[in-house]
């Protein structure tokens, strides 16, 4: 595999789906989507995913790691997986339009 194939499929393992809520959708108003991306994601490789993926211009990433809650499955104490999340912010007058759920 060539180095250009391996930097292709890292991009595509960082970015794993659009954080879809309340507040990312109050924050896609702010041109600031939120993706759940992969642990070990750097704040470096979800802003070349996320340019090289939409084609749109990164001006700041910020990151976020949720804990998972403890929750009852059939009685049973259970726990939720840890999500990372990617704040991402984009440049005036740029949009995602599949983060949004207009896709």
């Amino acid at each position: 595999m060539s180095s250009e194939q391996a930097l292709n499929q890292r991009v595509l393992s960082v970015l794993r789906a659009p954080h879809v809520s309340e507040k990312s959708t109050r924050l896609s108003e702010h041109n600031q989507y939120v993706f759940a991306v992969a642990p070990d994601a750097t704040k470096a490789d979800v802003k070349s995913a996320v340019e090289q993926m939409f084609d749109v211009n990164v001006v700041s990433v910020n990151m976020a790691n949720v804990k998972g809650k403890l929750k009852m499955f059939r009685f049973r104490p259970g726990r939720k997986a840890n999500v990372r999340k990617a704040y991402v912010r984009l440049a005036e007058g740029q949009t995602i339009e599949a983060a949004a759920g207009r896709a």
